[in-house]
């Protein structure tokens, strides 16, 4: 004889009902996390930080105008659009316009009147080209085209801009992960004594020592979190480098980067992960990224901040 399992089925779903009738507990959710509301002014203040990043990468001498990073031989390097340039400027220059001479760390440009190459609306003739390290680096220029000298552990270099690049002309924004109050934590600092150099790997595989004055230490969900900043000179403000089981899904893969305002008195500051955002290397091939220290490598999803730009390269 056959049987149908359906009166079963059906016996065994109005027991597990008059069970939930009798007791509750016995199938309610767990409880999720309180929502925390969102405060006006800080969406406001988010709002207004996402337009100044928009706008830093759009200007003239945004991350969207790069073409190319040529790094110098020792001696004489020459410059222009054609192929058999040591630094290729954009097809709009002209076929040459000048040469940059490395001698033992220095850099000179000399250019003649004719190629039309300036520097500040002056020809250019012969000048000593400050590199970007001295904080007022020389920029060179001829029509949208614009180069200057960069150093990167020892290694000397020159990055070409064009004003009129198609990644700054046809950028579409950016993306967002919504704004939640949850990724504003406090942090407190644990002050490493002496203050220690971490060794920060970048894109192009130098590794450079950098300040950090301690662990930056949080709680979300009930989970203590660590990251070590680093202290930049000059700066008012705390770096951090880091990434989080969002990276290479949601996020740029290799990290992002959030700053923070130095600890008060009490040895606590706010990170606010809303803030955080992608490194230049997510839109430009020709930047020298630093990558997020081992440490720094967070076991949760951080779901706040700058997505990866579908615009990538």
């Amino acid at each position: 004889m056959t049987f149908s399992r359906r009166p079963a089925i059906i016996l065994l779903a109005a027991a597990l009902a008059m069970t939930a009738c009798g007791d509750e507990r016995a199938v309610a959710p767990p409880a999720g996390p309180q929502q925390v509301e969102l405060d006006p002014a800080l969406e406001r203040e988010i709002v207004e930080w996402r337009e100044r990043r928009a706008a830093s990468l759009t200007r003239d001498t945004g991350w969207l105008t790069l073409t190319g990073l040529f790094w110098l031989a020792e001696g004489e390097n020459s410059v222009g659009s054609g192929e058999g340039n040591r630094v290729r400027l954009p097809e709009k220059a002209p076929e040459r316009v000048g040469t940059l001479t490395l001698r033992e760390g220095t850099v000179t440009l000399s250019a003649p009147a004719e190629a039309g190459l300036r520097v500040g609306g002056e020809p250019v003739g012969s000048i000593e080209m400050a590199p970007d390290v001295s904080g007022s680096p020389t920029i060179a220029e001829i029509g949208a085209v614009q180069f200057l000298v960069i150093e990167r552990g020892g290694k000397i270099g020159v990055r070409v801009r064009d004003r009129e690049h198609p990644a700054r002309t046809s950028f579409a924004g950016l993306d967002y992960f919504p704004i939640d109050p949850k990724w504003r934590v406090e942090a407190r600092l644990e002050p490493y004594d002496p203050p220690k150099q971490i060794p920060i790997l970048n894109i192009i595989g130098i590794v450079e020592p950098a300040p950090s004055p301690g662990a930056l230490v949080f709680t979300v969900d009930g989970r203590e979190h660590r990251l070590d900043p680093i202290a930049e000179e000059g700066s008012d403000e705390l770096f951090v480098i880091f990434a989080d089981r969002t990276s290479g899904r949601e996020t740029y893969p290799a990290g992002r980067y959030l700053y923070a305002e130095r600890p008060g008195p009490d040895g606590t500051t706010i990170l606010d992960f809303n803030r955080s955002y992608s490194p230049p290397c997510a839109f430009t091939e020709f930047a020298t990224c630093p990558l997020p220290p081992r440490q720094n490598r967070l076991a949760v999803r951080v779901e706040a901040g700058e997505k990866n730009f579908e615009g990538a390269h």
